[in-house]
């Protein structure tokens, strides 16, 4: 048997904190039809045989009914292929869900809050989704593989060995539980890193978020493509679909005297193609660094994030000792550095610089 395991699309995701610039929530939209889109065209050439989504196919609260006639309609293009769906926490199963609520295809089945065997030939499907926007217990413990000549593989959405409250509130498994039950493939989603061939004979697989979704997500995304034969021998590949990449670069300010030049060297970077850029400013400034102004200049459209952890180039001690209006006015800044908190630091630097340039 041949599948394709991937997870966590948020189609229709808002993307509110991904750029400052505008539109790229649309771009990123589109992205996902796009490579969603490349998952069927490969499952048809391929002929594969099903189709497992590890949950957060969707975003329950922006989601629009037009996008999911677009995914039932791409699912209507390969009639052959089986498709599972474990709902996550972004897609529960819920009342007013499409997935409770739409007619989808008759290839598509979709797991609701009791665990669920699907008998087939030659495999056994077992499910779970999530029916709320948390899930602290699925009751896998009581679950028994009744028939181990088969192959059994689980489809479900959750956080392998959660240890932290919140992750535990997102249906936590523990590994060795999971591994002691002996399915021969785990369809996992809820962790947006690729984890598919990190120890020997893997079987618990993250195929990852199948594009990025920010920053926070840097790297190659897509598919695990797994091949299991009656032996019950197991073979998985990644196989990257990404569109465009989430890269970061430092940029060192140290050289550029004003405004103009720093403008100007940023919007001749040579960055690579397909990429989206988080430019992270870093180094001693001479001059007050206003991002939202950068944005309105930059001419280098693959830069869509700037973070500044600029300093100001000011000696303040040696300032300190000129009897100037400047002087005075660093000597009071200096007894307020004394006692203020870490967290304050960076708030007073910025006053001495807007008051340094003000006396100018």
């Amino acid at each position: 048997m041949k599948f394709v395991h991937i997870a966590d699309i948020h189609f229709d995701s808002p993307f509110v904190n991904l750029s400052d610039r505008e539109n790229l929530g649309d771009i990123k939209r589109l992205e996902q039809r796009k490579v969603f889109k490349k998952v069927i065209e490969y499952i048809k050439e391929k002929g594969i045989d099903f189709l497992f989504i590890g949950g957060d196919l969707y975003e329950h609260q922006y989601i629009r009914k037009s996008t999911i006639e677009y995914i039932n309609g791409l699912f209507k293009e390969i009639p052959n292929t089986k498709v599972y769906i474990s709902p996550g926490n972004h897609d529960p199963y819920i009342k007013n869900s499409y997935y409770n609520q739409f007619e989808w295809n008759e290839n598509v089945h979709i797991f609701s809050s009791k665990i669920e065997k699907i008998v087939l030939e030659d495999v056994n499907i077992y499910g779970y989704g999530f029916d709320d926007f948390y899930c602290t217990d699925c009751g896998i413990e009581n679950l028994e593989i009744e028939d181990k000549t088969k192959n059994n593989i689980l489809v479900i959405h959750s956080t392998i060995d959660g240890a932290n409250i919140e992750e535990k509130q997102y249906n936590s498994i523990s590994k060795k539980l999971l591994e002691q039950k002996g399915f021969d493939y785990v369809a996992t989603g809820h962790i947006h890193k690729i984890d598919y061939n990190t120890y020997e004979n893997q079987k618990i697989v993250y195929p990852g978020s199948l594009i990025s979704l920010g920053f926070d997500e840097l790297g190659k995304h897509g598919m695990i493509v797994g091949e299991l034969n009656e032996n019950k021998e197991l073979k998985t590949e990644f196989v990257s679909l990404s569109e465009k990449d989430f890269k970061e670069k430092e940029f060192n300010v140290n050289e550029c005297i004003s405004k103009e030049e720093l403008i100007e060297k940023i919007n001749d970077l040579e960055l690579t193609e397909n990429s989206f850029i988080k430019l992270i400013l870093i180094g001693k400034r001479n001059f007050e660094i206003d991002k939202y102004e950068l944005y309105k200049l930059l001419t280098n459209e693959k830069i869509i994030k700037i973070k500044d952890y600029t300093k100001i180039q000011y000696d303040l001690e040696k300032l300190a000792n000129n009897y100037t209006l400047k002087g005075l006015f660093v000597k009071e800044i200096l007894k307020e550095k004394e006692n203020a908190k870490e967290e304050d630091l960076e708030v007073i630097e910025k006053a001495v610089e807007i008051a340094f340039e003000a006396l100018e």
